[in-house]
């Protein structure tokens, strides 16, 4: 089968982009479509010397700088490749990459990561965070209207949707009326294992963002001066959580994967307040054995087994954070290292693409069987009515 692999932006090696990796792993002839590609080369080795088939967007003077702001162009751009030479086609997409055009005797597979959260049910969170008041808020709410109508359209062209958790099946049902079939993504969990012995801190890890919520954990600390916080990575709201950190919240800004996991490995527990599509954070914490005290909402929801891999709290405060911790501390010693790994690998890279895999090839077995009914039943003479 001749496969088209469609992503929406490279520019860099993050959560969709390992996904990205192991579905070219198990389809290496598969030629690769994409917005743009600003992926800086020491973070390209994963594909291979292959390069991927942009769109007009790549040839906007400043859109590796700009391309978020390319949103309104984004639909027509990713309508405009042609992939009609392919019997698959696969969108890797959180927001257009689904909206290719396809025939009819073509099989799309979406492996969807959300319906667009700023043009459904987090629309309001997302013009809030950024700020949009008076006529740019206007202007931004006609846009995210025309696009929830496409979105919603593109739908029907799918034949078939994967989502990343139980979470976004429901949003994506809610969004579309459409089914579909949960693949977890992978976390490389190899790359991560139970340290010697445990450090005197909590931990937490992202990019500073406002839904992440690391501000939240941080002012959580700032109430318990007696326990201390590390911090890892950097981002709009680093500055921002830099002047309400207190002396025990150590922030680190940005640092490479060995630091991170020498932290993760040493950690009394990881902290995680996001409501997430997946999250793969606390599943590298539970590869490490490290436990996991995570907003019981979202992804993280099904990836931390609640009172085994680590504890759940069910607000978004900084007094439910605080809880949560002391109720850690209070059965501390009954979280097993072994056990939380275990866990962690039912999201294996070699899990993941031996599901998608079979996926893939299962529906495309019962594509070609539905073409062959079709063409059998062309030839076939109309059925004559009865004169009476």
């Amino acid at each position: 089968m001749k496969t088209a692999i469609v992503h929406e932006w490279l520019t860099t090696y993050a959560g969709s982009e390992k996904v990205l990796a192991a579905m070219l792993a198990e389809f290496p002839q598969a030629d690769l479509f994409c917005l743009i590609d600003f992926m800086p080369e020491r973070d390209r080795s994963w594909l291979n010397g292959r390069v991927p088939q942009t769109s007009f967007l790549q040839r906007i003077p400043g859109s590796r700088y700009i391309y978020r702001y390319l949103l309104p162009w984004m639909p027509f751009a990713i309508e405009q490749f042609d992939l009609s030479d392919y019997d698959v086609v696969i969108s890797n997409s959180h927001a257009v990459a689904k909206g290719v055009i396809t025939g009819p005797d073509q099989l799309h597979i979406c492996y969807c990561y959300t319906p667009m959260r700023y043009a459904w049910d987090l629309q309001n969170q997302y013009l809030e965070e950024a700020r949009f008041r008076g006529i740019r808020n206007l202007f931004a709410r006609m846009a995210l209207h025309k696009l929830r109508i496409w979105d919603y359209r593109t739908a029907s062209g799918v034949d078939h949707f994967i989502t990343c958790s139980q979470y976004i099946s429901r949003r994506l049902f809610k969004a579309y009326r459409r089914d579909a079939t949960v693949i977890y993504p992978n976390v490389e969990t190899d790359d991560f294992g139970i340290g010697r012995d445990r450090g005197d801190y909590y931990f937490t890890s992202s990019r500073m963002v406002p839904y992440k919520k690391i501000g939240l954990i941080v002012e959580a600390f700032a109430a318990m001066p007696e326990r201390r916080l590390v911090v890892v990575g950097t981002g709009p709201q680093f500055k921002h959580i830099q002047k309400i950190a207190t002396p025990n919240v150590t922030l680190l800004g940005y640092q490479p994967l060995a630091v991170l996991r020498q932290h993760l490995e040493r950690a009394r527990a990881f902290i995680f307040a996001a409501e997430e599509d997946f999250g793969i954070a606390p599943v590298e914490a539970q590869a490490c054995g490290t436990p996991v005290l995570a907003f019981g909402r979202g992804g993280a929801n099904e990836t931390v087994v609640d009172g085994v891999t680590g504890l759940h709290f069910h607000a978004q405060t900084t007094a439910a954070i605080r809880d949560v911790i002391d109720r850690f501390e209070a059965r501390e010693d009954d979280f097993d290292p072994i056990q939380i790994r275990a866990h962690a690998l039912r999201f294996s890279t070699d899990r993941f693409r031996d599901e998608f895999r079979r996926f893939v090839l299962a529906r495309w077995a019962e594509h070609q069987q539905r073409l062959a009914a079709a063409s059998a039943g062309a030839g076939r003479p109309p059925l004559m009515r009865s004169a009476s």
